[in-house]
C-alpha cells in the first residue's frame, strides 16, 4: 500500500496526522489493491477531501489535529435481557440539528418530518425505547421495536402496520425499515418474507405470531404478552394482506430507480405478488384497487416509457474530468445508474491510449477485455501485452490497483486520476500524464466574469448533482449491507465536486502572476462564497473557504496582506463556520437556520454517519439495533428536508451566460498539493 493510503473508517473513527497533507489519495481504492475486508474497503471518495478534517494555522502553516470522537471505543450492546437502552453517542446525535424545530410525532407529512428538541440535543447520549401503546406520543424519540432478528423485525412491522398499533409511530417505523432494511436484511430475503406473509392463512399466522411473542416474552420480560393483548381480535385476514400490500408499495416506491436498474433480478417479485394477489380476488374482492396498482407496479419495472429509454440511450453520460465534451457538460444533470455507458480514456506506460466505451458498473476484467480488444487492433502496439492490470495513477504519482473483481471504478477516481492500463512489471514504471505535473503561468478567465454569474452557475450545478443522489445511497456508502448491490455512484461524484472546486480556488490564485491581479482574484472568490452562503450552498461555499485555507494560499503574505481590510473581515467570519470545534457548532448553527431548499456540506453528512456506525453495534448475535436503524433514517430524512422545495433555476441562454456555465462546469485544477506548493513559493518567496 502506498504512503498516505489509509481506510477511510480508521481516519474518521480517530483522527490522524497521517492524512494532513492536502490532495492525498486514500481510502478504497488503495484497500481493494490490498486485499482489505469488511470496513477496510470503503470506497474512496470521501476520504479525498482531507481538508475539512483538519485545521491549518496560516501564520505557522503546520496542521493540527481536529474531530476526534470523544470514545476510543465503541459503547458495549446491552444484555439481550436488559432493559433495551442502546447508547448513541452525542456526536452522532447532535447531528441532527440541521432539521428545523418541532415535534416529530405531529401532523403532516410523516416521509418528511422535523426532529424535536430533544432529538436535536447533542447532550443525549441515551435513547430509551418508546412503550408499546405510545400510539406517537413520544416526541418522534424512539422507536417502538425491541432488538430482534430481522426476519421477526419484518412481522413486527407488518403487525404495526396492519394494527395500526403505534397510531403516528408506525409511518416513521415504515420509514426506518425501508431507509435501512439493506444494513441487515437483504432485499431478496424481505421480497420472500412479504410474499409468505401475503400466501399465510389465519390459523398460520396466529400460531406464527404467537411463537414469535412468546420468545420476545421470555426474552423482554412479559411484553410479549401485552403486545398479543393489543392486538388480539379485530383483525381479519383481509387487513393482513393489505399490511403486506402497502409495506410493498412502500417498498417499490423508496427503491424505483435502483429496482428498475436490475430488470427481471427485481421484475420478479411484483409480478409474483401480482399473481399471488389476483388468486385471492375471489375471496377478498376489497383486493381489487391495490392488485390494479401491482399491475402498473409491474409495467413500471418491466416496461419503461419510450422517453425513458430514449434518456437513458445518450452516447455520453458527462464525468468531471475523464472524457467529457462541452456540448453534454451543457446538459442538465440525470442521475447515474449502472447500466449508463460512458466513454473513457485507458493510458499506457508510454502515456498513448485507447478509447474505450462502458458500463459505469462495469468490472475491472471486462474493462481490461475492451482495453485488450482495442490494443489488439492498435498500429502501435505490435505485440499484444500478456497479463494485465488495471491501475489508477494520480497526479502526485500515487498509484492503485484494482482488482479483476473490482466494479463500478469511474466514479471512485480522483480530480486528476487516471486510469493506466500494464504488464505487472511495468507498474514502478508509470508517471503522471505531463500536464498533471507541468504547469503554465497565466492570467485567469474567471477575471472576464462577474462574481454573480460564477456563483450562480456554482449553485445550479451543485444543486443537480445532489438532487441526483438517491438518499439511500447516503447509508450505502457508509454501510455494509448490500454496498455491492447498490452503488453510492451519483453521492461519490458530489464528493468529486467538493474537492475539485477547492483545487480549482488554489489553482486560479496561484497561476496568477500579478499581485494586483491576485489579490483582485482574492476579492471575487471571498465574494463568491458570500453569494453561495446567501443562496444556500453550503457546499461550495465551504469549498471556496477551504480552498482559500489551503496551505499553499494562505501563506502568501504580500497577498493577503493587498486585501481591504472589509474583506479579511469577512474571510475570518467565514473560518468561524468551517471551525470544526466543538463538532463542527458554528457550521450546524448556521444549517439549522436555514430553510429548504439547500444544499448541505455532504462529507459532514457521511461523517455523521460514519460516527453514528461505528460507535455502537448494528448487531448483537442475531439481534437488531433498530434504535440504530432509527437513528440512521432520521439522518436520512433531514437530507430529504433539505431537498423539500424545488430550487428555482437559472434558464438564461445569452452566450456569455453558456460561456460561464462551461467554464464551472469544466473546471481545470491542479491538485498535486507539492505541485500547488512549488507554485506558491515561486510567487512569494519564503524570504519576502
Amino acid at each position: 500500500m502506498p504512503a498516505g493510503m489509509k481506510p477511510l473508517e480508521k481516519f474518521l473513527k480517530k483522527q490522524t496526522t497521517a492524512l494532513t497533507r492536502a490532495g492525498g489519495f486514500v481510502g478504497g481504492v488503495a484497500d481493494k489493491a490490498s486485499g482489505g475486508t469488511g470496513a477496510s474497503r470503503r470506497r474512496a471518495s470521501l476520504s479525498r477531501v482531507v481538508p475539512f478534517f483538519r485545521e491549518t494555522s496560516p501564520e505557522s502553516g503546520q496542521a493540527r489535529e481536529v474531530f476526534s470522537p470523544d470514545s476510543e471505543d465503541p459503547p458495549s450492546w446491552p444484555s439481550a435481557t436488559g432493559t433495551g437502552l442502546v447508547t448513541v453517542p452525542s456526536s452522532a446525535n447532535g447531528s441532527g440539528s440541521g432539521s428545523g424545530s418541532g415535534s416529530g410525532s405531529g401532523g403532516g407529512d410523516v416521509r418528511s418530518p422535523s426532529l424535536s428538541s430533544d432529538e436535536q440535543s447533542s447532550e443525549a447520549s441515551l435513547i430509551t425505547e418508546t412503550s408499546g401503546g405510545g400510539g406517537g406520543g413520544g416526541g418522534g424519540g424512539g422507536t417502538p421495536l425491541h432488538p430482534d432478528t430481522p426476519d421477526n423485525l419484518t412481522l413486527a412491522m407488518l403487525d404495526s402496520v396492519a394494527g395500526k398499533r403505534y397510531g403516528h409511530c408506525t409511518e416513521t417505523l415504515l420509514d426506518d425499515f425501508m431507509l435501512t432494511h439493506p444494513i441487515f436484511l437483504t432485499a431478496d430475503r424481505f421480497q420472500q418474507v412479504l410474499l409468505q406473509q401475503f400466501s399465510l392463512e389465519m390459523e398460520g399466522r396466529e400460531g406464527e405470531r404467537g411463537g414469535r411473542e412468546g420468545e420476545a416474552e421470555r426474552r423482554d420480560g412479559g411484553r410479549g404478552g401485552e403486545m398479543e393483548g393489543e392486538t388480539e381480535g379485530g383483525l381479519d385476514a383481509a387487513e393482513r394482506k393489505q399490511a403486506v400490500l402497502n409495506v410493498a408499495f412502500r417498498y417499490l416506491d423508496t427503491y424505483r430507480e435502483l429496482l428498475q436498474e436490475e430488470g427481471e433480478r427485481s421484475n420478479s417479485f411484483p409480478k409474483e405478488l401480482y399473481l399471488c394477489a389476483v388468486q385471492e380476488l375471489s375471496r377478498f374482492p376489497e383486493l381489487v384497487e391495490d392488485v390494479l396498482k401491482l399491475q402498473r407496479w409491474t409495467e413500471i419495472l418491466h416496461c419503461p416509457s419510450e422517453e425513458e429509454k430514449e434518456s437513458r440511450k445518450k452516447q455520453v453520460r458527462p464525468l468531471f474530468r475523464h472524457f467529457r465534451r462541452i456540448d453534454a457538460c451543457l446538459q442538465p444533470r440525470e442521475a447515474f445508474r449502472g447500466s449508463d455507458e460512458i466513454f473513457c480514456r485507458v493510458y499506457t506506460p508510454d502515456h498513448s491510449y485507447v478509447t474505450i466505451r462502458s458500463r459505469l458498473s462495469c468490472r475491472v476484467g471486462e474493462i481490461l477485455a475492451l482495453v485488450r480488444e482495442k490494443l489488439q487492433y492498435s498500429e502501435d502496439q505490435p505485440v499484444l501485452p500478456g497479463n494485465l492490470i488495471l491501475v489508477a495513477v494520480t497526479s502526485a504519482g500515487e498509484k492503485a490497483v484494482f482488482r479483476p473483481s473490482d466494479e463500478a471504478v469511474f466514479t471512485t477516481l480522483g480530480v486528476n486520476t487516471h486510469l493506466f492500463t500494464c504488464e505487472p512489471s511495468e507498474l514502478e514504471s508509470l508517471l503522471p500524464l505531463p500536464e498533471e505535473i507541468h504547469w503554465t503561468p497565466g492570467d485567469s478567465k474567471l477575471h472576464d466574469m462577474s462574481a454573480e454569474e460564477v456563483a450562480n452557475q456554482l449553485v445550479v450545478f451543485d444543486w443537480e448533482l445532489f438532487s441526483c443522489v438517491h438518499e439511500v445511497e447516503f447509508v450505502c456508502y457508509v454501510f455494509h449491507g448490500e454496498q455491492s448491490r447498490w452503488r453510492p455512484l451519483n453521492l461519490e461524484l458530489v464528493l468529486q465536486r467538493c474537492s475539485e472546486v477547492q483545487h480549482w480556488v488554489a489553482t486560479e490564485i496561484l497561476q496568477c502572476q500579478s499581485l494586483p491581479k491576485r489579490i483582485q482574484l482574492l476579492r471575487k472568490f471571498i465574494k463568491i462564497a458570500a453569494l453561495c452562503k446567501q443562496q444556500q450552498d453550503l457546499l461550495s461555499f465551504l469549498a471556496v473557504v477551504l480552498g482559500l485555507d489551503n496551505p499553499a494560499v494562505s501563506r502568501l503574505r504580500l497577498t493577503w496582506e493587498g486585501l481591504p481590510g472589509k474583506f479579511r473581515k469577512q474571510f475570518q467570519q467565514f473560518e468561524s463556520i468551517a471551525d470544526p470545534s466543538r463538532n463542527h457548532k458554528s457550521y450546524r448553527d448556521l444549517i439549522t437556520s436555514l430553510r429548504p431548499p439547500l444544499i448541505p456540506f455532504t462529507p459532514l453528512l457521511l461523517k455523521d454517519l460514519t460516527f453514528l456506525h461505528e460507535s455502537c453495534k448494528t448487531f448483537h448475535g442475531d439481534l437488531v439495533n433498530f434504535e440504530k436503524m432509527h437513528k440512521v433514517a432520521e439522518m436520512v430524512r433531514i437530507i430529504r428536508r433539505y431537498r423539500s422545495s424545488q430550487l428555482a433555476m437559472d434558464t438564461e441562454t445569452s452566450p456569455s451566460h453558456l460561456q460561464t456555465k462551461a467554464y464551472v462546469r469544466q473546471l481545470q485544477v491542479i491538485d498535486n498539493q507539492n505541485l500547488l506548493f512549488d507554485m506558491s513559493c515561486k510567487l512569494e518567496p519564503k524570504d519576502t
